[in-house]
């Protein structure tokens, strides 16, 4: 009962803690899934037998998917803060409309020497 419990309950809140934690540092939910399954499957083969193999994919999949929620809450947070002028926090009083009205030079710069602010919106 001790082994279910752990399987079960334990390393899966563990594994969703510790990929939100780590996508907010490594910001690729990639890196984040593909360094536990190299966790877990080190622990597959020291402490458990070749049977948790089907549990070491789960708590994979899981990552990922934690990742990539936490991903998109972050993009959402930061997007909020954008909604000044062009989003770089330079004083720029522009508005959304006038941004894709005046904004007719190749470098994307919405006047006042900051990146247009849809560059890089989803992967900061």
């Amino acid at each position: 009962m001790g082994n279910l419990l752990l399987l079960l309950f334990a390393l899966p809140v563990a594994t969703i803690i510790i990929a939100s934690i780590l996508e907010t540092l490594l910001n690729s939910p990639l890196k984040v899934t593909a360094l536990a399954f190299a966790i877990y499957l080190i622990v597959a083969f020291a402490a458990f037998d070749a049977s948790f193999l089907i549990y070491v994919i789960g708590y994979t999949i899981l990552a990922l998917i934690s990742a990539v929620i936490t991903r998109v809450i972050i993009n959402f947070i930061n997007d909020d803060d954008d909604d000044e002028g062009c989003g770089c926090g330079c004083g720029c009083n522009m508005s959304n409309n006038d941004i894709i009205v005046q904004n007719t030079n190749p470098t994307n710069n919405c006047g006042c020497g900051c990146q247009n602010r849809y560059y890089g919106r989803y992967y900061r």
